[in-house]
């Protein structure tokens, strides 16, 4: 097959970070191999992810291009293809994939083989995504900083002493530098948005309910979410196409139309009023973050958008994710704990045993108290359909720190405490964007939060993609690995 940017003449940067939606477009169009994009994706991680380890589980270099050779005759065939035919993927390591280890970041399930795909991987592969190996994650998902006894630390492409963020940092720091097109994740408290920001890539926590999470032990628990992670707003977008949508495995998961996501995202935005509140109201937010984003503030008034400082009362919001996520975690990782107490990292043990000490009426109250959120927000949310916030209150920090336990001189009591700034809004169940906003004097990204009204997520699109567009922070690459 003869392309306009074959692999033969052209760098493997250019083929690497061009846009999952244009390389998706020039493999349809048959102007690029399935093979070439491999090859080109298969040199970028030799020179990448030995100093990243960002993905794991790989497959050898000859069954990635058999891989591709088998794409490119079903194309040949005339045989139907999908929307992502053709593009390399590695799934997040807390999605169970047949054919690759499901280590969820744990020497309890370091050899454990799934033997049915989650719902996410089934709509993936259906797409036509070729499968690569996984991402790493930390164990079982826990805290937004990538680190396990089984594979490692995942570090940062913008500074190789930094860390990735989490929980989906290997993914997000896969797709920073160009290793994968686009890849998935999952969001509890951040872990789609947190690595987004910490890499300078999209991460988007979809509305709960919008892409269903099956298999799942608690299907009405709300909170968790999955979706995409890519380095543009139009990437996600299209990847959020082919992950929306109800399935009967997912009693949760909400009837929608995803093929709104694949379309333009243009739109105006003269005269729509957005709440600014970059600390939420009075979180500790470094100083250097600060600082980044109040720089943004005039592109969002440059777009037409009326900004006010205003924020949602999320009284509470500490207290009802806090006891939810213990209730959750002891719920699903309890039973393990007898026998494995050694296997697991202190702030894991922790937060189970918190979840064993829970009494019935906390966690009515924590209901009570988060039904209450919901309807707060619901009403600031009828003057301002959007707010912006930070997405992390730090900077990517020292990857040999298991967490930050400072932020501007003010302890942070436990590991996930300097994620308040996106956990508070994980309780209000709407829709999140991470867009990249600039970077410190130490050349460290900074994303700002776009958070939109219930089931407004392709609104949450349009402005992340106008502000991206205006800005072109996005656009920024990594410097190569020595």
């Amino acid at each position: 097959m003869a392309g306009a940017l074959g692999a033969g003449d052209a760098q493997t940067d250019d083929i690497c970070y061009l846009s999952l939606r244009e390389l998706a477009r020039l493999i349809h169009a048959r102007k690029l191999s399935a093979r070439e994009v491999m090859s080109a994706h298969l040199e970028q991680i030799r020179r990448w992810n030995p100093h990243l380890n960002a993905i794991v589980a790989k497959l050898d270099d000859a069954a990635c291009l058999a891989l591709a050779d088998a794409a490119d005759a079903r194309m040949s065939r005339g045989e139907p293809t999908g929307a992502l035919h053709g593009l390399p993927w590695a799934f997040k390591d807390l999605e169970p994939v047949t054919g690759f280890p499901w280590s969820r970041g744990s020497p309890i399930f370091r050899n454990d083989r799934p033997t049915a795909d989650s719902v996410l991987v089934e709509r993936i592969r259906q797409a036509g995504a070729l499968t690569i190996g996984k991402t790493n994650t930390p164990e079982f998902g826990m805290g937004s900083h990538t680190y396990n006894s089984v594979y490692g630390t995942t570090f940062n492409p913008y500074d190789l002493t930094k860390s990735a963020g989490g929980s989906s940092g290997g993914a997000a720091a896969s797709v920073a530098s160009g290793m994968l097109p686009g890849a998935d994740g999952s969001d509890l408290g951040g872990s789609l948005r947190n690595p987004g920001n910490f890499n300078n890539v999209v991460g988007f926590r979809p509305t709960v309910g919008l892409v269903p999470t099956a298999p799942s032990a608690l299907p009405f628990f709300g909170f968790a979410v999955k979706g995409p992670i890519a380095r543009s707003v139009p990437d996600a977008a299209y990847l959020l196409s082919a992950m929306a949508g109800a399935d009967p495995k997912d009693p949760a998961c909400a009837p929608s139309d995803p093929s709104v996501f694949s379309g333009s995202l243009e739109r105006s935005f003269k005269g729509v009023r957005v709440a600014w509140c970059p600390d939420l109201g009075g979180l500790p937010l470094d100083h250097r973050v600060r600082s980044v984003l109040e720089s943004q503030r005039r592109a969002f008034e440059a777009l037409g958008c009326i900004v006010e400082d205003a924020h949602p009362d999320l009284t509470a919001a500490d207290e009802v994710f806090l006891t939810m996520r213990a209730f959750r975690t002891w719920t699903l990782l309890g039973p393990l704990l007898p026998t494995h107490r050694r296997d697991f990292k202190p702030e894991a043990i922790q937060e189970i045993e918190d979840g064993a000490r829970l009494s019935a009426a906390e966690i009515s109250t924590a209901m009570l108290r988060h039904g209450e959120i919901l309807e707060r927000m619901r009403r600031f949310q009828e003057n301002y359909p959007f707010m912006l916030a930070a997405v992390n209150q730090l900077p990517p920090f020292d990857a040999s720190l298991h967490w930050p336990t400072e932020i501007e001189g003010i302890p942070m009591p436990h590991y996930i405490a300097w994620m308040q700034s996106a956990y508070w809004i994980t309780t209000t169940f709407r829709p999140a964007i991470s867009v990249p906003a600039g970077f410190t004097s130490e050349g460290l990204p900074v994303g700002i939060q776009i958070v939109g009204r219930y089931r407004d997520d392709l609104g949450v699109l349009q402005l992340a993609s106008a502000f991206e567009s205006a800005t072109g922070i996005a656009k920024r690459r990594p410097p190569a690995p020595v």
